[in-house]
This record gives structure tokens, C-alpha cells and sequence, in this order.
């Protein structure tokens, strides 16, 4: 896309720019995080209206410091009208660090049938392209909804060596828990809400950090207030399995020492072992809590209607699909199971 003709703002105003050097507003633009090193651009260059006049120092030029999206879109387009809003508003949730400039197809049919010399085939309208580097990464054609924008955008800056602030705030408060830093984590967790309302990490983040202080009904209510959408992500199921079995644990926590001395008595007490392991689980030794269950499937798999196989699956829900407890426990689970 190197090739692209056109003239930039400061030819179309009589003067050149020293060749080989950017414009000013070429070089200015530059989002935060990783991969980049000047500040983000400001709310008036964030979103523009472009034209075949302004392409290459808007996009081109532009893109060598930052990424930047092209919306072609046209008067009569219905689909432009929803497409675009969306865009701006993923565009304004990125803070700076992606461009989008906004063209016209019918009001710019040079640029177009330049555009489609060098690859770019406007042939229906919305079309989007993403720049970077002075060269398209992606595209697609047709409006998306929100959640999938989202996620362009996020790949995009991805492969920029960027990423959403959101995705900051959120590396920053699973970081502050893994710490120790609980109430920080959750003050995270909340900033994160408040710029992406339907984050499942952020909920259930925010849920489970509530827990760890101690604070179950904040926790439920965080987590009554999740929107619809969301409700079944496996972040938000998780966090409320944690909170039930925290409140189960604790009801049997104390009587620990008692089912240790009834399984003395007697090592078949399943329902003994089965109280056991929920207590462990809710002081956090969930490898103790997962073996206390895996031994009660070696004994007998079908015991009370298989309550031990769903109380380990609750368990892995609760602590995570990725987390190291959980990934052991399914492997020794699925071999007891298929053996």
C-alpha cells in the first residue's frame, strides 16, 4: 500500500513536507502500551473523516506509528448506519491507540479505483480495512456486531504490540491478586467494569476478589448485577460455584477432625470423605480436596449417584479450566473413569 497516490493535507495546501520525513500530524500519532512509545492520540485525531486528499498522510503515514482503521461507507448504505457508531465507539473504548478515518466511497471515486489497482477491491460498502505499517493486516466486509469489532481490534493492535487498556487493567489485577494484593485487585477489577460493562474476566474477577475479603454478599450481589448476555460465560459460573462451595465449605470446616476419626473407623465413610473434601477445599488445599474425592470414585464411582464425580467437576469449575489443580484433577479423574 506503499504505492497508494494521493496528496496529504499539507500538498493539497500548497506545501511539501521534507521528503522522506512524516508530516507533524503523521509523526504525532502514537497509542500507549506495549509496542508503543509515544503518548495516545487525542479525542479530536482519534476519529476522522478522510478523503483521497488526506489518505496518505490519515492513513498511510499515520499507520507507521499507529494502528489505523478505514471505514468506506456510503450515504445510501444501511448497514453503514449501525456499522459505523459501533466503530467509533470500539475506536473510543481503544484510548488512542487505534486510529479510524471514515471515507466516502461515492464522494472519493478516484481514491477507490486507486485502491483497487493496488488490492483492494471496494466492490460493496461497509468494507473496512485495517492498516499498519503502511500495509493492510485485515479486513472484512459487512457490519459486525460490537463483541466481534471488539475483537478485531484487539488482534489488530495484537499484531501492532499493543493491546486494549482493558486488557491492561486486567493483566494488572490478576497480578494483584496472585500477589496478595486483594483489595487493589478488586479496585482494578471495578476500573475495568466501568470501561467494558460486559467483561466476564472482569465480573468474575471482581467476584472472586470480594470473596477472598471475606465479602460473600458483595460478591452475589456483583454477580447479580452481570449482564444477561454473560450470565452462562464459564468466568461467571465459576465465580458463583466459588461462593457456594466457600459458604458449604465453611459450614464443615470445623468438624474437620470429625470426619478424619470416622474415616479411621471406617475408610468406606463415603459421605465422611465427601464432607472432608469440601471443607479442605474451602482452605484452599484443593489438591487434598480433589484426592479425598478421586478416592472416593476408586471405591466406589457410583456411590450416591455418582455425587463424587460432580462435586470434583463443581470444584474444577470453581478453581478454574486452566488452573493447575484442576487440569491434575481431570486427568486422574478421566483415568479412574475410562480405566
Amino acid at each position: 500500500m506503499d504505492y497508494i497516490i494521493g496528496q496529504n493535507r499539507d500538498q493539497a495546501r500548497g506545501q511539501s513536507p521534507a521528503q522522506g520525513q512524516p508530516s507533524a500530524q503523521a509523526r504525532s500519532p502514537a497509542p500507549g502500551g506495549a509496542g508503543f512509545d509515544a503518548p495516545p492520540l487525542s479525542d479530536a485525531d482519534m476519529i476522522l473523516d478522510g478523503d483521497q486528499t488526506s489518505f496518505m498522510t490519515d492513513v498511510i503515514e499515520a499507520s507507521r506509528q499507529i494502528p489505523v482503521l478505514v471505514d468506506f461507507w456510503a450515504t445510501w448504505c444501511q448497514p453503514c448506519k449501525t456499522l459505523t457508531p459501533a466503530l467509533e465507539k470500539v475506536t473510543r473504548a481503544a484510548g488512542g491507540r487505534i486510529r479510524l478515518v471514515k471515507i466516502d466511497v461515492d464522494a472519493n471515486r478516484a481514491l477507490v479505483s486507486q485502491l483497487a489497482q493496488v488490492g483492494l477491491p471496494l466492490q460493496s460498502v461497509p468494507t473496512v480495512a485495517a492498516f499498519w505499517q503502511g500495509q493492510i493486516l485485515d479486513m472484512f466486509q459487512g457490519a459486525l456486531p460490537e463483541s466481534e469489532l471488539k475483537r478485531f481490534v484487539e488482534a489488530l493492535l495484537k499484531q501492532a504490540g499493543g493491546s486494549m487498556p482493558s486488557a491492561d487493567l486486567l493483566g494488572e489485577a490478576r497480578l494483584a491478586i496472585e500477589e496478595g494484593r486483594t483489595e487493589e485487585g478488586a479496585a482494578l477489577f471495578s476500573a475495568l467494569l466501568e470501561q467494558e460493562p460486559e467483561s466476564p474476566e472482569g465480573w468474575g474477577g471482581l467476584a472472586r476478589a470480594l470473596l477472598a475479603l471475606g465479602e460473600d454478599e458483595q460478591a452475589l450481589a456483583a454477580l447479580d448485577q452481570v449482564p444477561a448476555k454473560i450470565a452462562e460465560h464459564a468466568e461467571i459460573t465459576g465465580a458463583r460455584a466459588a461462593i457456594t462451595l466457600a459458604a458449604e465449605g465453611r459450614k464443615v470446616a470445623d468438624a474437620l477432625g470429625g470426619f478424619q476419626a470416622r474415616l479411621e473407623a471406617d475408610p468406606n465413610d463415603h459421605a465422611a470423605r465427601y464432607e472432608l473434601a469440601t471443607g479442605l477445599n474451602a482452605l484452599g488445599q484443593r489438591t487434598e480436596a480433589a484426592d479425598a474425592l478421586l478416592e472416593i470414585l476408586k471405591r466406589d464411582r457410583t456411590w450416591n449417584e455418582g455425587a463424587a464425580r460432580l462435586q470434583l467437576i463443581r470444584f474444577f469449575e470453581a478453581w478454574g479450566f486452566d488452573e493447575p489443580a484442576t487440569l491434575a484433577g481431570r486427568r486422574r479423574m478421566s483415568a479412574l473413569l475410562f480405566s
